[in-house]
C-alpha cells in the first residue's frame, strides 16, 4: 500500500525563508580584510640561522653552539618563560638502554631569550649522548647559562622509572652580584 505524501504545510516556508536570509546576508556582507601580522624587527632577529628554515637533527652531539639568542624586548621587567620538552631521551652512559623523561626550564631573562627552534634542536642532540641524569641537567643548565646570562634560571630533569626509581635533578642559578631584595624578588616569580 503505497503512502501518499502530504504537501509541505505553509507553517515550514516561513522557517525556511527566515533560516535562508541570515545566510544571504552574511554572502553579501563586506568581508573584513585579514590581519596582517607586524614583522619582526631586523634586530630582533639578526643572528638567528635556525628559525624558518629546515634543519638538519644531529643526535650525538649536544652543545652550547646549537642554542641561538634573540634580544629580550623588556629588559626592565621581570617575567617568568617556560619551556617543557616531554619527550627528552638520552642514553646511559653504562648499559647504553634509553632514559626518558621530560626536561622543564625556567629562566627570567635579563638582555636576551632562547629561541624555541634552537632549543628543540638542542634537546634533539641528546637522544645518542651517553650521559648520566645528574650530569646532563647540569650541562644542559651550563649552556643556558652561559648563551643567556639570565638573571634567574632553574632546569628540572623529571625521568621516567626505570629500575623501579624514578628520579628528578634540579638545577638552580641566580646571577650573581644580586642585592638580597633583588634575589628575593626573583626567588618569589617561581
Amino acid at each position: 500500500m503505497a503512502t501518499k505524501k502530504s504537501p509541505p504545510s505553509s507553517k515550514a516556508a516561513p522557517t525556511q525563508k527566515a533560516a535562508a536570509a541570515p545566510r544571504a546576508a552574511k554572502q553579501t556582507a563586506p568581508s573584513t580584510p585579514p590581519r596582517k601580522a607586524t614583522p619582526p624587527s631586523q634586530p630582533e632577529t639578526a643572528g638567528l640561522t635556525k628559525l624558518g628554515k629546515v634543519q638538519a637533527y644531529h643526535f650525538d652531539a649536544p652543545s652550547a653552539a646549537i642554542l641561538e639568542a634573540f634580544p629580550n624586548r623588556f629588559p626592565g621587567r621581570d617575567y617568568v618563560i617556560t619551556f617543557e620538552h616531554p619527550e627528552f631521551t638520552s642514553l646511559c652512559p653504562m648499559t647504553g638502554q634509553p632514559d626518558f623523561g621530560t626536561i622543564r626550564v625556567r629562566y627570567v631573562p635579563d638582555a636576551h631569550c632562547v629561541e624555541s627552534k634552537s632549543f628543540k634542536l638542542y634537546m634533539g642532540a641528546y637522544r645518542n649522548e651517553g650521559s648520566f641524569m645528574e650530569s646532563l641537567t647540569n650541562a644542559i643548565a651550563e649552556d643556558l647559562i652561559s648563551t643567556l646570562s639570565p638573571r634567574r634560571l632553574t632546569v628540572e630533569g623529571i625521568f621516567n622509572v626505570r629500575g623501579g626509581t624514578a628520579i628528578t635533578v634540579r638545577v638552580e642559578h641566580l646571577a650573581p652580584g644580586l642585592d638580597t631584595a633583588r634575589r628575593e624578588d626573583l626567588l618569589r616569580l617561581w
